[in-house]
């Protein structure tokens, strides 16, 4: 796929959660974000406390390494790495919106055994994260997105192209924000 391409295909999925976060789960009730279907279950305010815990430490890195690098040259066709994209396809949702393969969150990310994760407003955190990352994305174009690498979050030895490390960050949201989306959709989910 062509850096534009994937940059077009970034934003749209970005933006597309911003606007499913903003209309649907925005409102919530304190009742309803903190409701859950079964005990091992998180609710929405652990979701978006992983997300945003997520979001501090990609969108940090990825400011920082568009800073620093001296990859300035954007390049007009990206190919994924085979651990990038093992990475970002591991993320990604199944065509009906499931959830393919489930992972165990990372000790600091998750906040059943991190509670300083939660906050009062982890949703419109959240909104505020996506629209950095659209921010970021748009800087991505500027770069060579091959050559710039990105450590993940649980391991700083290994590292992704940009271009993977963005289609990661971004599917991740994606899963979540749908784990969110099919949390209110239970027949048990609080009215109010």
């Amino acid at each position: 796929m062509t850096t534009h391409e994937l940059i077009l295909e970034l934003n749209s999925n970005t933006n597309k959660s911003l606007e499913q976060v903003s209309n649907q789960l925005k409102g919530l009730s304190e009742t309803q974000r903190s409701w859950k279907s079964d005990t091992n279950s998180w609710n929405i305010n652990e979701i978006f406390a992983h997300l945003n815990a997520f979001a501090s430490y990609y969108n940090a890195t990825f400011l920082y390494k568009f800073e620093v690098t001296k990859f300035k040259t954007p390049t007009d066709d990206f190919v994924s790495s085979p651990m990038g994209r093992s990475a970002w396809k591991s993320m990604k949702l199944g065509n009906a919106k499931n959830v393919k393969r489930k992972f165990n969150a990372i000790r600091t990310m998750n906040p059943k055994t991190n509670a300083e994760l939660k906050t009062a407003n982890s949703i419109e955190d959240f909104e505020n994260n996506l629209v950095q990352l659209i921010s970021l994305i748009d800087r991505a174009a500027a770069v060579n997105i091959r050559k710039v690498k990105i450590p993940i979050s649980f391991s700083k030895i290994v590292r992704l192209r940009l271009g993977d490390a963005l289609l990661y960050v971004v599917y991740h949201n994606e899963r979540h924000v749908q784990q969110a989306l099919n949390l209110i959709k239970h027949p048990n989910f609080p009215k109010a």
